[in-house]
């Protein structure tokens, strides 16, 4: 489960997270000459009706129909519930958005095989591309012995392989080491029937892993580098050509939900990009010599920033607008916004649908559901980024609806006893996006993000603002995706009451077009709208 740890950590503290409380310089202002050219109007898109689930413990997956995630973006399901509707349809959750599913989701010898080796013949209903698997801590310290794997501080007593001829390399000792971990995972394969007569590999389509001992005091910073970078390397060699191998941490730049001024001129995280190289002890606990100028960032697949919500995130009473408050859109977009810049990598952010833990107000506990335009929001905004997928999780596997409220108060809330009808939003923004948008999604499309260009006082003036800006100028969000002379924009007013309305105008001067458009928005509804540009 992930745990929203505050305050400064080794890894933070070292790269002078917090030392700058500069601001970045505002944008300019772009003043429009003469009168608001003709505008267009966009066409809204379609929402579904239904009524939000009221029962605990339960989700429906028809408040939407059928439809698919484009073939460009992924999205792994490893959310609670499965079991609701496996009885009824076992592929359901590949007709709601989802694209791939944890192999702890998986239906048991039919998807995946967990009585033994599966019978001669038999081969999982899942294609590769369906088939994922978080490799959590448990499976280096437990299953290997590595204590490294909770406490990053014994990376430098931590074997990456025995070395032959040791009078130490017993049979126990040569498990105990980062290459058994790591390679052992090919026998992936075994569970999904397709393992080759020699040389096997895994054939799940996205490994990530979520160690969470990331953290590391700056003298043993070179340590832990050299093993993560040996570890993914490893794994990557174990792995079909298809699969993806990528990890929650480390992150580039892990905004840990705010969304700061200072986050833009983030450096890279000291764990991705520092390049393997030998220690005292190095060569003696078997680090080669083939990953030496190499780093994590190398070798993986993919980047994963993201970041739980606390429950002041959910909260519609509070302020939002200052530089240091939290904000729902502000901290999903911002995220990306500065992650993106700091490599070209494919991004897949974690996201849950109940606040995580910590010492925030309310936050002790996971009961706290997004509010509905939040996970409708999270839905739609999130693809606006340019990212390339989702991992969806939650901390309770199977649901059983209906439940009396446990007699613990620690446990009310939790589990069983929460409403998921946040599930059902989210899926919602899933389908008003994919359902009707999908065919921008072909790889073709142009992501706008900072450079979406906004005027807040009918035209007279124009800005461009990253998410943070937009959030401390207390303004509606808007971002757009364009695909030849199509445009697509979604907008929201974030944390408005129902009675409230707003207008911002969005243009796209740029490849021949003139596009102006007035978008008028309702409480804190998430707007959808498209249409054809015109060139001239």
């Amino acid at each position: 489960m992930k745990l929203l740890i505050l305050g400064i950590t080794a890894g933070l503290a070292g790269a002078g997270y917090w030392s700058s409380r500069t601001t970045l310089p505002e944008p300019v202002a772009i003043k429009l000459q003469g009168t608001v050219p003709p505008q267009t109007s966009l066409a809204a898109t379609p929402r579904a009706r239904f009524t939000p689930s009221t029962r605990k413990g339960f989700y429906s997956l028809d408040v939407v129909d059928d439809f698919t995630l484009p073939a460009t973006k992924i999205l792994t399901f490893c959310g609670a519930g499965r079991n609701l509707h496996v009885q009824q349809d076992r592929t359901k959750i590949f007709r709601r958005g989802f694209s791939s599913v944890d192999q702890s989701r998986m239906v048991p010898n039919i998807e995946i095989w967990k009585d033994g080796l599966p019978g001669k013949g038999w081969k999982s209903s899942l294609k590769q591309s369906q088939r994922a698997w978080i490799v959590y801590q448990n499976h280096f310290r437990d299953a290997f012995g590595l204590a490294w794997a909770q406490n990053s501080e014994k990376a430098s007593e931590t074997l990456y392989r025995a070395i032959p001829n040791r009078a130490d390399a017993s049979a126990r000792v040569n498990r105990n080491t980062l290459f058994q971990a790591s390679s052992e995972l090919r026998g992936g394969c075994l569970s999904f029937g397709d393992c080759p007569e020699t040389d096997w590999k895994s054939t799940f389509g996205l490994i990530y892993l979520d160690i969470e001992n990331d953290g590391a005091s700056v003298a043993n910073r070179q340590e832990q580098a050299n093993l993560y970078t040996y570890m993914i390397k490893t794994i990557k060699e174990n792995s079909s050509a298809q699969t993806l191998v990528g990890s929650i941490a480390p992150v580039l730049h892990n905004s840990v939900g705010y969304s700061r001024a200072e986050d833009y001129k983030a450096a890279p995280e000291w764990l991705w990009t520092t390049p393997a190289k030998h220690t005292a002890t190095s060569r003696q606990r078997g680090m080669p010599d083939d990953i030496l100028g190499k780093s994590f960032g190398d070798y993986a697949d993919f980047q994963m920033p993201g970041t739980y919500y606390v429950y002041p995130d959910f909260d519609y009473s509070t302020n939002h607008t200052g530089d240091g408050d939290r904000h729902w859109l502000a901290a999903l977009l911002g995220e990306q916004e500065v992650n993106m810049k700091l490599s070209p990598k494919k991004r897949i952010a974690w996201q849950w649908l109940f606040n995580t833990q910590s010492d925030h107000p309310n936050s002790a506990k996971a009961e706290h559901a997004a509010p509905p335009a939040v996970a409708e929001g999270m839905g739609i905004f999130y693809w606006f980024t340019g990212a390339y997928g989702v991992l969806f999780w939650d901390d309770q596997i199977d649901l059983t609806p209906d439940l009396p409220s446990p007699a613990d108060p620690n446990q009310k809330g939790l589990g069983n006893d929460r409403n998921y009808a946040c599930y059902e939003h989210y899926v919602h923004g899933l389908w008003r996006l994919f359902k009707h948008h999908g065919d921008l999604f072909n790889g073709k499309e142009t992501y706008l993000n900072e450079a979406t260009e906004c005027s807040y006082d009918g035209g007279q003036t124009w800005y461009k603002y990253n998410a943070n800006q937009i959030k401390t100028h207390n303004v509606p969000f808007v971002r757009a995706i364009v695909n030849g002379d199509q445009i697509l924009v979604a907008a929201t007013k974030a944390y408005a009451r129902s009675g409230q309305t707003n207008q911002v105008m969005m243009r796209y001067v740029q490849n021949g077009y003139s596009f102006y458009t007035t978008i008028s928005l309702k409480g804190d509804e998430i707007y959808l709208g498209r249409t054809t540009m015109k060139k001239g």
